[in-house]
């Protein structure tokens, strides 16, 4: 089984009715793989969401972590992450193949937020307000990579417990998905982008105050 973990601000009738994640659950409800574990009327950081279903004794076999803001346009959705998790034991829908120093995001080399070549990018996202948005192509996928975009990361239950690999509640959630791609590759697992067909209505909120302030701490946490 599958389980889609998201967070969500809105009340539950809000999310089901209203949110890009909800209508898309809806969508695809016929397919009796996977189920959901919202988090409605959310207040907690994401890290804090995510490891109490990483920790549940119930669950899914393979866990979804992923936005409530992002139109799943993929019908073949549970063919695709568990096809993609035979190869990779952490999957995204984009990332990057390198690590460099001082990185501040999967796409960018430096706080200027200068993208890096397309030769080190891969994967494909949408986005859009509306389901089927304009599409960015990084770079071939599949592909190994040491950063996903924490848009969407799926992962087997089993071997994030076996091997320790858990959210760090330091990041509530900017840096989140760098810390733990960081954290996944220190303890041996192999991350890849996996071709899942996504829009996400939202561009990120480089630069913010807050960002600024979780990039000092993940500085901090891991010297570059």
């Amino acid at each position: 089984m599958i389980e889609i973990i998201t967070a969500t601000r809105l009340t539950e009738n809000d999310f089901w009715n209203t949110s890009a994640l909800g209508i898309s659950l809806r969508r695809l409800g016929n397919d009796g793989r996977f189920f959901a574990c919202v988090f409605v009327e959310n207040k907690l950081g994401l890290p804090e969401v995510y490891n109490a279903r990483i920790a549940a004794a119930d669950g899914g076999d393979i866990l979804v972590f992923i936005h409530d803001d992002v139109w799943i346009e993929d019908y073949f959705f549970a063919d695709r992450v568990i096809a993609g998790l035979q190869s990779y034991d952490v999957i995204g829908v984009a990332g990057n193949r390198r690590k460099v120093q001082n990185q501040p995001a999967w796409a960018f080399v430096d706080t200027d937020f200068t993208w890096d070549d397309k030769a080190n990018l891969s994967g494909a996202v949408a986005h859009g307000s509306s389901a089927f948005g304009n599409i960015s192509f990084f770079g071939t996928v599949p592909a190994d990579c040491e950063f996903l975009d924490g848009v969407f990361l799926a992962a087997r239950k089993d071997v994030l417990v076996s091997k320790g690999v858990r959210f760090d509640t330091r990041f509530d959630f900017h840096f989140y998905d760098m810390d733990f791609c960081r954290t996944a590759r220190q303890a041996g697992l192999r991350l890849g982008t996996w071709p899942i067909c996504l829009t996400h209505q939202s561009g990120g909120a480089f630069g913010t105050k807050q960002w600024q302030e979780k990039y000092q701490t993940y500085l901090a946490k891991w010297g570059s």
